[in-house]
């Protein structure tokens, strides 16, 4: 069945959630890289990949140092657009949108899940900075030391963010570049679904 206004669910966050639990099925390798844009204080566009690490009623989830390039142009401009690119299946998801940091408690339990060394790498690297790697490398050896074998708490900056879904479109690939878009944008309280030219 091809990808329609009418073949997919209502609600864009659903929709996200059943491909993107698709792709994980389908054994797509890393299938929660996602693509953050940001604007920069010289309105400049800047992206990069980060990892989707969760959902929300009506966003993705994403973290990083509140410290770093994006945390600090999200602070200036809540704005951000995000992609993810699924090629194993020949799908894309964008989404555009605002955002908002994460509560505390939220962040304490995603960090409570992440690796030691991934904990340790946190506290040391002062993100975004230019270091060399001798200096990072001992600063990883000084946080290890701090904490012995200790629990790792979350650093005071250290978060995340949700990019609330203000707008959201699903691509498929088609044949002959045939492809398939339908956009979810705000019409009042309801989701309009409308397709669009490939």
């Amino acid at each position: 069945m091809r990808l329609g206004p009418e073949t997919v669910d209502p609600d864009p966050l659903v929709q996200l959630r059943r491909w993107y639990d698709d792709a994980v099925a389908r054994g797509v390798e890393q299938p929660d890289a996602m693509t953050v844009a940001t604007v920069a204080a010289d309105g400049a566009p800047d992206a990069r990949t980060v990892l989707l690490r969760g959902f929300t009623d009506d966003g993705v989830v994403f973290y990083t140092n509140l410290a770093s390039a994006k945390a600090r142009q999200i602070q200036a401009r809540p704005a951000a657009a995000a992609v993810l690119h699924w090629r194993e299946v020949g799908r894309q998801v964008r989404i555009r949108g605002s955002v908002r940091p994460v509560d505390g408690a939220t962040a304490d339990r995603y960090w409570a899940s992440r690796p030691r060394g991934h904990q340790i790498s946190a506290w040391a690297s002062p993100q975004s900075e230019a270091v060399d790697l001798a200096t990072l490398e001992r600063r990883v050896r000084e946080v290890d030391a701090r904490f012995g074998d200790g629990e790792v708490p979350r650093p005071p900056f250290w978060g995340g963010f949700v990019v609330a879904v203000g707008e959201l479109e699903c691509w498929e690939r088609g044949p002959d570049r045939l492809h398939d878009r339908v956009r979810y944008r705000r019409g009042g309280a309801e989701w309009i679904r409308e397709r669009l030219a490939p």
